[in-house]
């Protein structure tokens, strides 16, 4: 069990480092921090696995092209609106209930959804990130706390009924809808960093699941 939950924090980190990449524009200090060498062996050791190598090939050619790139930072935040924040027809917007059920037509039902989980787990909306409850940065957050929670339990069958139940949230709340959304971001973002970022997110949630159903 000690190697599982071990796992586990790992995993709860990318999450969370996805999250956080998705949640709003790096600043000057995060993106020097992209270029350290720390985060380069962590992206090189992703990149070890072959499900996520050629996603994390893209965002480290994207990071390198960054360091030629004038204005990097507000270039990329620029990048980062025109994605993120404009209207459904200019913009992949990362809202689940853009991509489920009315194709195209923003509704709050994914959104009630998350809510009513969030609230089943005692797990609440950031209020910094003031946005709906069904945005990919949220619910990506809520699986990292839903995996950190886990380690707390201490029965093999209790921490195997939590895993089952993380890798049903990716496939329902998750995989459901990302890789249409993947697909917007590629076609949609010149530059490609979050293009690459959202691919390298897609497939970590279908390496994650093969995982979790013990492939």
């Amino acid at each position: 069990m000690q190697e599982i939950k071990a796992f586990n924090e790992k995993r709860a980190e990318i999450y969370w480092w996805l999250s956080s990449l998705l949640a709003k524009e790096l600043t000057e200090e995060n993106l020097a921090h992209y270029h350290s060498p720390e985060i380069r062996s962590f992206l090189s050791g992703l990149g070890e696995n072959e499900a996520l190598k050629p996603a994390i090939t893209k965002v480290i050619d994207a990071l390198n092209r960054l360091l030629d790139r004038e204005d990097a930072q507000l270039e990329l935040s620029a990048d980062f609106c025109d994605l993120f924040l404009k209207s459904d027809k200019d913009s992949a917007l990362p809202y689940a209930s853009m991509y489920i059920g009315k194709t195209g037509l923003l509704n709050d039902e994914p959104a009630r959804e998350m809510e009513a989980l969030m609230s089943q787990h005692g797990v609440q909306v950031d209020k910094n990130l003031n946005e709906p409850a069904d945005h990919i940065a949220i619910e990506l957050d809520f699986l990292g706390n839903l995996i950190i929670r886990s380690n707390e339990l201490e029965q093999e069958h209790t921490l195997e009924a939590a895993l089952s139940e993380q890798e049903a949230f990716i496939r329902q709340h998750l995989l459901s809808w990302t890789p249409a959304f993947s697909t917007k971001c590629q076609t949609l973002d010149d530059f490609g960093f979050y293009a690459a970022i959202v691919s390298l997110m897609v497939a970590f949630l279908e390496l994650d699941c093969s995982y979790l159903k013990g492939e």
